[in-house]
């Protein structure tokens, strides 16, 4: 049996409490972050955090990330080898930002999938941070999800997909950013962005100076060695099949309307994902927008919950159209890929 915390209108530290106290134990509790909510498993206890793998149905090689609640517990985690990384805690902490370092001991080997580095976020959401606080140990949590599944932003996307698998879930309304942390990996000589989010390269080059991406997030390989969630496997995916479609706005806005029109006539039901400057141009009953053309974080926050929506209501295809953004759009174009297994149509 699940429980339902409701923390909309703020905390009732009696019910956190028991909840910190499960999640110490060995349970699994599902909370809200500003990014999506996470599922929560003690970080030290390898029996624990086997139960986030069963309850997602997640693959035993894809890390997690740890979430903490104070410098002294990341410490407890982690190697701290590279000044830097006080640079980004001052300026980015608590927020959507996960940095990758050396392990300590202390945290469960399947936590890391057997690596000998681990992702360290400290979430900006009081929820968050006074569960983990209470719990007083390093929290290991995905997103609170089906694995594969578009991410939970909202409490409800929980209890679709985890009820009756874990032991709590707790109620903080809606997530504020609704894309996931961005991963910085700071365990070697250069620091490598190996997840676009929330926080951009050009905050992050400002701070660190020297800095890329990984090859996995510019040239979408699934080949190597996960040091980082979202780098190997599709996620985030819908029920129907996503098809981007990329290029000029007319061009695109055209070739939406043809493959609608191929697909419906042979019996599908079809879905159009666009944006509000475009909707005009599309017919259809199942059309969603994600937002404005011009704001990645407006996109960024209806994502996942546009996604789910596609899922209620039952489509065959859905057509997203895209365009040639600036690296603002970079980490909502990194999980639209993810969502349709880069299956694109680029049109000139």
């Amino acid at each position: 049996m699940t429980i339902i915390i409701d923390a909309k209108e703020g905390i009732d530290y009696k019910k956190l409490e028991k909840a910190a106290l499960i999640l110490r134990e060995g349970g699994l509790v599902a909370f809200p972050t500003e990014t999506v909510y996470g599922l929560g498993a003690n970080a030290l206890l390898k029996d624990a955090v086997d139960k986030i793998f069963l309850a997602k149905g997640r693959p035993q090689d894809n890390p997690l990330i740890v979430h903490i609640s104070s410098k002294d517990m990341l410490e407890m985690c982690a190697e701290i080898t590279d000044d830097r990384v006080y640079m980004l805690i001052e300026m980015f902490w608590p927020g959507p930002l996960t940095i990758v370092l050396p392990k300590k001991n202390v945290i469960a080997e399947n936590v890391t999938a057997g690596l000998s580095t681990v992702g360290v976020r400290m979430p900006a959401n009081k929820i968050a941070l006074e569960l983990i606080r209470l719990s007083g140990v390093p929290v290991a949590a995905p997103s609170a999800n089906v694995s594969g599944k578009p991410s939970p932003t909202e409490a409800k996307h929980v209890i679709e997909d985890l009820m009756g698998k874990i032991d709590i879930i707790i109620d903080g309304g809606k997530c504020s950013f609704g894309l996931e942390s961005t991963v910085v990996d700071l365990s070697g000589e250069r620091p490598l962005i190996l997840r676009p989010g929330a926080i951009s390269y050009f905050a992050l080059k400002e701070v660190l100076g020297d800095i890329e991406y990984s090859k996995a997030v510019v040239e979408g390989l699934t080949g190597t060695v996960p040091r980082s969630p979202g780098m190997k496997y599709k996620h985030y995916a819908p029920d129907a099949k996503l098809i981007i479609v990329k290029g000029r706005i007319d061009k695109r806005i055209d070739k939406i309307n043809e493959i609608k029109k191929r697909l419906e006539f042979k019996g599908h039901k079809v879905g159009i994902l666009c944006f509000y400057e475009t909707a005009h141009n599309f017919e259809s009953q199942y059309k969603l927008i994600l937002g404005s053309m011009f704001d990645a974080k407006e996109c960024g926050r209806n994502l996942f919950s546009i996604l789910r929506k596609f899922n209620q209501l039952g489509v065959d295809y859905i057509l997203c159209e895209w365009g040639n953004f600036d690296l603002e759009f970079l980490a909502l174009e990194n999980r639209l890929y993810k969502a349709a297994a880069n299956n694109i149509v680029e049109v000139l």
